[in-house]
């Protein structure tokens, strides 16, 4: 067999054709850099916000392929079907009886011209490509990848090599064709089929077909080998199948070159190896994946939410200390995985509130996943707090008590008074759930789902007050998270008066609006010394509201409430609506009347003055957002007056509605653990992003990405650079660079 082998790699080296033949690759390189050339053309005509949509040019190798594939599976084919054409063959069997060994005799030499081959083509059209790109291959991308992928990216070696080993298989793949048609012509064309035609036909296929045929298209197995994505398939799989079109191929080809009674024999063989290599490794892969999910997804009851929701139902203890106790039903929402590429897990959209329903929130939002549904379902939760589950009163649960300010103990004690008075009329409906809302709960809840849907882990995106059941399920079941992303997320952690300062940066930005703004009611003054002035006044004797009653007037406590909202988020520039609202109320109110406050304030919330929620409270107080005592309470207003000299008094709202609370505190502020975390990102805008930096930086290895602009929750808001980067973490698990930043679209 040696000396067969040796014969067969001289005719393939002396054959100035097969040097030609590959020189002719050189082709695939220039298909490569002139894709490119035309996605950097196109990219570079789009808008910014366009360009975050933009398609991903990959390693650049899938440009290429195809006219690589066509060569080297040419060469293949003319080691045996030239032969044939020119009568050798006769002369070869002659040399060498057995027909079998005298195909197998040709695979090593040109394997090993294939293989080194290969990969200095594969890296020549990685590099083109690359090059031609230049600076803009770095461009972050909607659905987390870059414009193209330097050999840096985790993944991108793998691939590229996995594309020449594809070449090499291709070779052997034209072999095992070229003995089975024995015609060169008749090779090519089914070679053309395999590699080109094929592949086009997979494309058009309606989804899901289409993915899961392209998926073992040849030119798609090289970046699923490399786990890099581009189909459905497994690594091993995807190798396996690779393997697969070779021994298929071969088979084939021993079968027709075989003399007529030994056929059935090397069919029997090769069929046999095929179905090995194809099985083994899907059953390794099978054996890996999650557990069947126990929810039956059916059509959600909702008829707003989007067409592609799907929901279930769940039942979860009331009281987790009491498992086998009463049970209570949450409503779990899925936007299934698109399936164009292989399934990563599944993503949970913590909503916030408290009090949010996560299936809303989710159908609302559901074009902000639509990236990261190419590798994810995307699951969410009607939480046990949501205030419009039937349980207790909504109309109880949406009103509240108005906040007053205590300046002594008595005062602190009566407000105490009628905090638990709106609460107990809440509470009433039925204890034991009112007395079981904390996030903690919610958390166990989380988990529940996670079981239920047989996931090993599970990757979050907590959206505001959502961070805080983030945080307790982090503590709870660390060794379950897989990711976990804070987006302007509620930290149980900070100082209220140190968090809020964002919103003070937002006043000043705002008076320098006025000041720069002829639009503006207030432009011309100093609008820092007109706001103090009239909220000082406010205190002493409170601002009437036109048409209410003596007790809807507002005193300074109550203007900067109302008037936070509007402060941190002025609407869209240049016309600022919101700004130009609030600079109008705070004019009429400086005229003595807060008409223009109480307007707006009872758009959002059927009220004169802004009440503290009770189904809100019912959260926050569980979770251990109020004061202790009075001693406390003066120490942070203290606090608060300090570094707050516009917005005083607004970091003390929320403790303040936990005054009297009729429940003890079961979820308080708990250091996350130091150890078995995956590190967290962190997002938010410039209003609230302290807040999510100070949750991240407590889990060692995290990293996060402040926006130059206004908002709040802002992945679902949309913000494509927020996405690109949260989308790339859940994907492939890595973290922006220290320093990155977002910054809104000009």
């Amino acid at each position: 067999m040696r000396d067969v082998i040796a014969s067969e790699w001289l005719k393939l080296r002396s054959l100035r054709s097969n040097l030609y033949l590959l020189a002719c690759s050189v082709a695939a390189v220039l298909a490569s850099g002139g894709v490119a050339f035309l996605i950097g053309r196109g990219f570079d005509d789009q808008p910014l916000e366009q360009r975050m949509g933009f398609p991903g040019n990959g390693d650049g190798v899938g440009n290429g392929i195809a006219v690589a594939y066509f060569v080297f599976g040419a060469l293949g084919a003319l080691a045996i079907t030239s032969e044939y054409g020119t009568g050798m063959i006769q002369t070869s069997l002659v040399a060498v009886p057995r027909r079998q060994r005298l195909l197998l005799a040709k695979v090593p030499g040109l394997a090993a011209v294939s293989l080194v081959a290969g990969q200095v083509l594969a890296f020549g059209m990685h590099l083109a490509a690359m090059a031609v790109l230049g600076e803009r291959a770095g461009q972050l991308l909607r659905d987390g990848q870059t414009l193209g992928t330097p050999l840096s990216e985790p993944g991108v070696p793998a691939s590229v090599v996995a594309a020449g080993l594809s070449m090499a298989a291709v070779a052997l793949v034209g072999l095992g064709v070229g003995a089975a048609v024995r015609s060169t012509p008749g090779a090519l064309v089914v070679l053309v089929v395999v590699v080109v035609a094929l592949p086009t036909v997979a494309k058009t296929l309606p989804s899901p077909l289409r993915a899961q045929a392209g998926s073992f298209m040849i030119e798609n197995l090289p970046p699923q080998i490399a786990g890099a994505g581009g189909g459905l398939l497994p690594p091993a799989v995807a190798a396996g199948v690779l393997v697969a079109y070779v021994l298929a191929a071969l088979t084939a080809g021993a079968a027709v070159i075989a003399p007529r009674g030994r056929r059935s024999r090397a069919l029997a063989v090769g069929t046999a190896a095929v179905v090995a290599v194809s099985a083994v490794p899907a059953a390794a892969s099978g054996s890996a994946r999650s557990a069947p999910s126990s929810l039956a997804w059916t059509g959600c009851a909702d008829k707003e939410v989007v067409k592609q929701m799907r929901c279930a139902t769940i039942e979860v203890p009331v009281d987790w200390g009491k498992p086998s106790g009463r049970k209570a039903g949450l409503t779990v929402g899925m936007l299934p995985a698109t399936g164009v590429e292989r399934r990563i897990g599944a993503v949970f959209a913590i909503p916030g509130g408290p009090g949010a329903s996560g299936v809303t929130d989710l159908s609302r939002y559901a074009g902000s996943f639509s990236e990261l549904r190419e590798r994810f379902d995307v699951v969410t939760v009607e939480p046990r707090n949501t205030i419009d589950k039937g349980v207790l009163p909504y109309e109880c649960l949406v009103s509240g008590p108005w906040i007053t300010l205590p300046g002594s103990r008595a005062e602190y004690a009566a407000l105490g008074r009628r905090n638990r008075a709106a609460a107990q009329r809440c509470r009433a409906a039925d204890p034991e759930y009112f007395d079981h809302m904390d996030s903690a709960s919610v958390a166990r809840d989380m988990e529940a789902i996670r079981i239920a849907l047989g996931e090993e882990q599970l990757s979050f995106i907590a959206s505001s007050y959502g961070g805080v059941p983030g945080i307790a399920y982090a503590r709870l079941f660390p060794g379950r998270v897989r990711a976990m992303v804070m987006d302007g997320a509620a930290s149980p952690f900070m100082d209220r008066a140190h968090g809020m300062r964002s919103h003070e940066r937002s006043f000043d930005r705002f008076a320098a609006w006025c000041a720069a703004t002829a639009a503006c009611a207030l432009h011309g003054q100093d609008v820092g010394a007109v706001w103090r002035a009239l909220v000082a006044r406010a205190d002493r004797v409170p601002v009437p509201v036109d048409g209410e009653s003596p007790r809807a007037a507002y005193s300074g406590f109550d203007l900067k409430q109302a008037a936070v909202p509007s402060v941190v988020s002025p609407g869209p520039a240049p016309g600022f609506p919101r700004w130009t609202q609030l600079a109008e109320a705070i004019k009429r109110a400086a005229g003595g009347d807060a008409s223009g406050f109480a307007g707006y304030v009872r758009q959002a919330a059927d009220s004169a003055k802004v009440p503290s929620f009770a189904g809100m409270n019912m959260t926050h107080c569980l979770d251990g957002i109020g004061y202790r005592d009075f001693e406390e309470y003066r120490k942070a207003r203290r606090e608060g007056e300090r570094l707050l000299p516009n917005l005083a008094g607004v970091e003390l709202w929320h403790p303040l509605g936990c005054a009297g609370w009729p429940a003890p505190v079961t979820n308080p502020p708990v250091p996350l653990p130091a150890k078995g975390l995956p590190p967290f990102l962190g997002v938010g805008s410039r209003t609230d992003f302290g807040l999510a930096e100070d949750i991240v930086r407590r889990v060692p290895g995290s990293s996060a990405v402040p926006y130059e602009g206004d908002g709040h929750a802002l992945y679902n808001s949309g913000v494509s650079c927020v996405i690109a980067h949260v989308n790339r973490y859940l994907v492939s698990l890595r973290l922006p660079a220290p320093g990155t930043v977002c910054r809104p679209a000009a």
